[in-house]
């Protein structure tokens, strides 16, 4: 089977211009800044999913909060006749009515002396639990620091062998290329 040389040369630099290409995207896939970069996206992305998703649960639950409050309001002209009539054949409905109707009035009357003695005194009880877990979470950054970047040494090191096994493999091909090249221009010669 013989080929001109113009077919032969427009055929040995498409393979050239493929292998090109080819070692040109393996390289952006192992470089390791574009490997960090598009871990970074993922997380930011995950991170910024899961925010919005909390603003907007945190946005519906204003939102139904405030109808609540508002039927509450327009409930409170009602109130003794409602309370009878949802209350009535139902205790325990009954006792959570009461439960929060005592919240509400504790929460317009303001706290005592003896309340805000108690609050400090569990803020002073609770603080060396607080200290506590602020140096567990400080360990915890700190052992997890080595493993990153032993991590970051490790995808590294793969990108840098990955590159020169294209970088190798990528040789191979121009140098068979090359081979094939000089094997068809000797046919070609000696026809």
């Amino acid at each position: 089977m013989t080929q001109n040389p113009d077919a032969l040369r427009a055929d040995i630099e498409e393979t050239r211009r493929r292998l090109s290409t080819n070692v040109d995207a393996v390289a952006d896939k192992v470089t390791p800044s574009h490997i960090v970069n598009r871990r970074v996206d993922k997380i930011k992305t995950a991170v910024f999913g899961a925010r919005d998703d909390v603003q907007y649960r945190a946005g519906n639950a204003a939102h139904q909060a405030g109808d609540a409050v508002s039927d509450v309001v327009s409930d409170i002209g009602d109130a003794p006749q409602v309370i009878t009539r949802k209350a009535q054949g139902s205790p325990m409905a009954a006792g959570l009515i009461a439960f929060g109707a005592g919240l509400l009035v504790s929460a317009l009357i303001p706290p005592s002396d003896k309340e805000r003695e108690a609050a400090q005194a569990l803020k002073e009880a609770a603080q060396p639990l607080t200290d506590e877990l602020s140096h567990a979470a400080q360990e915890v950054a700190e052992h997890l620091r080595e493993p990153a970047q032993d991590a970051m040494q490790n995808v590294k090191d793969s990108a840098t062998e990955a590159a020169t096994n294209v970088k190798d493999e990528g040789q191979a091909a121009a140098a068979d290329v090359q081979d094939r090249a000089h094997t068809a221009k000797d046919n070609v010669s000696n026809q």
